[in-house]
């Protein structure tokens, strides 16, 4: 992302940081899930989900397709990009919906995979090349409208619904990720202690 932009990139992590934290971190994230559409993944859905994506050199994806996978990059990226924390191209965002859709229904990866392709047609419409091909310029101007929950335009409506669908999804996967939990939400639920003890050992509380 441009220097110019980094002001508002940072506001608006900041803004999806309280979303995930709520009432809690790691309870306000499912609820985040059941809004990307997770509230009726099966079993093996929501275990694929909740483990984390493979960050070795040689991952191939399971579901997409080289080109779907570098598309779903480059719009997580848009939607919580790099600023002072890593974004979610960093946070394997990508690799944990690569995972979580391979293990969903059919009409939820048909409907994932006609989104990505809705948002390659619209980019070809407007600037004759494929999304990840397009500058951050372009990509952001394409996916304004999309991102407004004002936007009654027919013509927009897939566009409208599958980026919605996606936001909620990079969100849940950017928050369950080590960077998002550790990094942003600086989260140390797995920090242990030695010992507990059981009263106050302050020296003037002992009477």
């Amino acid at each position: 992302m441009e220097e110019t932009s980094k002001a508002p990139d940072a506001s608006r992590r900041g803004a999806l940081k309280k979303i995930a934290l709520g009432t809690g971190a790691l309870t306000t994230l499912p609820i985040l899930g059941q809004a990307a559409g997770t509230a009726g993944m099966g079993h093996e859905a929501m275990a694929a989900a909740s483990a984390p994506p493979e960050a070795s050199a040689d991952w191939k994806p399971l579901f997409f397709d080289t080109h779907q996978n570098e598309t779903v990059i480059a719009l997580t990226e848009l939607i919580i990009p790099e600023t002072d924390t890593p974004g979610a191209k960093a946070a394997l965002v990508n690799r944990f919906l690569d995972l979580w859709l391979n293990e969903e229904e059919a009409d939820r990866q048909k409907f994932f995979l006609e989104g990505l392709a809705w948002i390659d047609g619209r980019s070809i419409e407007l600037y004759g090349q494929p999304f990840v091909d397009l500058s951050n310029e372009q990509q952001t101007r394409l996916l304004t409208p999309l991102a407004d929950p004002d936007n009654r335009k027919p013509e927009d409506q897939p566009g409208v619904r599958f980026f919605d669908e996606l936001k909620g999804m990079t969100i849940f996967g950017y928050y369950s990720s080590k960077i998002g939990l550790e990094q942003e939400l600086q989260y140390a639920g797995d920090d242990y202690h030695t010992e507990f003890p059981g009263a106050c050992n302050h020296p003037e509380h002992l009477n």
